[in-house]
């Protein structure tokens, strides 16, 4: 379901997705993602409210999507040895990002 929540950052009403509810020493933090702008946050509960029927109907500008069954590499290399190979990472290095960008524009 599509809320919407008062974004700190852009000081903005914003429609979203509830992620994530955490509870704290003074209220509930909420874990959101604003499909109008591809954007992750965190909102306090008391800036969150229903969102309006016809409102409700607009269609999202962003979508969380993922790359199916491809997994991030990384160069790895041995000094020792002098040698370099690509395997397998955790995370994805900030050049094959940056590169993912460019092919996507």
């Amino acid at each position: 379901q599509v809320y919407v929540v008062f974004s700190e950052e852009l000081k903005c009403w914003c429609r979203a997705l509830v992620e994530s509810v955490w509870c704290q020493a003074d209220g509930y933090q909420l874990g959101c993602f604003l499909v109008d702008y591809a954007k992750c946050c965190y909102v306090a509960s008391e800036n969150i409210r229903i969102l309006a029927g016809a409102f409700a109907k607009i269609p999202h500008r962003a979508k969380k999507c993922r790359l199916h069954c491809t997994k991030p590499l990384t160069l790895h290399i041995d000094y020792c040895e002098n040698t370099a190979k690509i395997g397998p990472a955790k995370r994805w290095d900030t050049a094959a990002i940056q590169h993912f960008r460019k092919l996507l524009e």
